[in-house]
């Protein structure tokens, strides 16, 4: 194991912001994860897991701690259970599922990152999730110093939510994650912009063609990575749709109704509304491809915050702020943030 020192994350992170780590390790192997991990817990100094670093802001002062990258890949296909390390490009496991005809995760195409943030987050889009496939996650417990395994019911899987980013937050470092896929399964086409791409055909579209309508839609919307797209410099969506009250539901609709515009929301779990952030957020004034200094909305999809060139952690903080203070001011629900935060 190398420990490489002063670091810059900058060109880690598709934000493409935050200075330098003081310590980082290249993980090949579960073996370097624990040793790193035993590296740190000695000196006292704090962990960072970084992935494919799709969904994290790091502070421009960057992090005073070891910088734990996630560098092995590799996944193996016994029937239909997908096993990936957690370095792995969730692209490729995407592209392997749909080649073989395996369901579940063709509509999470064009995702960045990799395998190791997919159970954290409980990565969904297009109306699919990972936790629908999730069979088992593997990590490595910091506190007990240990390998340990999840089945799926102790992942405490909710929207955008699993014990790993909640109640057991910094407590385990995912190694390994296995996919339970289901062959000779139809495509789940449940999403609007989906079912539109393809009215009109008689037949059923392959996996494959559905991995690819995704993507399109993505690139549409400045959320597939392209070299050289300006409104790829982000983390995705920055902030999650709030699931809220009916009666909370029912003050916006009429907030919306006096407005003379229609609200976009949806049945959520536990019989609550999930309203669409990129909704409130046009609502409370601000629209695509507004700027503030070098961060900005992306002119292609108002969920994004992007790095329009030069950026700092600090002014994309900003914004976000900006953000939740007039949607709360206006409806009265505090937007959620997506990415993690890191050396703040």
């Amino acid at each position: 194991m190398k420990i490489l020192e002063n670091i810059a994350l900058a060109p880690s992170t598709t934000l493409g912001i935050g200075g330098p780590a003081r310590w980082l390790v290249d993980a090949t192997s579960e073996a370097e994860i624990a040793e790193a991990c035993l590296w740190a817990r000695k000196r006292e100094v704090p962990l960072f897991v970084l992935g494919g670093g799709s969904n994290v802001l790091v502070a421009d002062t960057g992090f005073d701690g070891l910088a734990l990258h996630i560098a092995f890949t590799g996944m193996e296909l016994e029937g239909e259970l997908l096993r990936a390390a957690a370095g792995t490009p969730w692209e490729h496991c995407v592209q392997q599922a749909t080649e073989v005809e395996l369901a579940g995760i063709e509509c999470l195409a064009g995702i960045p990152g990799t395998v190791g943030g997919t159970p954290v987050q409980n990565v969904g889009a297009y109306g699919q999730e990972v936790a629908s496939v999730i069979e088992r996650v593997r990590a490595f417990d910091l506190a007990a110093q240990k390998f340990v395994e999840f089945a799926n019911a102790d992942c405490g899987f909710s929207y955008r939510r699993s014990r790993f980013n909640t109640t057991d937050r910094g407590r385990y470092v995912v190694t390994r994650v296995d996919y339970r896929l289901r062959k000779k399964v139809a495509p789940t086409l449940n999403y609007a912009e989906l079912k539109a791409h393809f009215s009109g055909r008689e037949n059923l579209p392959s996996l494959a063609e559905v991995a690819e309508a995704v993507r399109g839609i993505r690139k549409s919307k400045g959320m597939l990575l392209v070299e050289g797209d300006p409104d790829c410099r982000s983390a995705g969506s920055f902030f999650k749709n709030p699931s809220v009250a009916p009666v909370v539901a029912e003050r916006v609709k009429q907030i919306a109704a006096d407005s003379g515009v229609a609200v976009r929301m949806f049945p959520a779990e536990g019989g609550l509304v999930k309203i669409s952030a990129a909704w409130l957020i046009e609502q409370a004034g601000f629209r695509k491809g507004y700027a503030m200094g070098a961060a900005g909305i992306s002119s292609r999809h108002t969920l994004a915050l992007i790095n329009r060139g030069g950026a700092t952690a600090a002014e994309i903080l900003a914004l976000a702020q900006r953000i939740q203070t007039a949607v709360e001011a206006r409806f009265g629900i505090q937007l959620q943030m997506e990415p993690e935060i890191v050396g703040f």
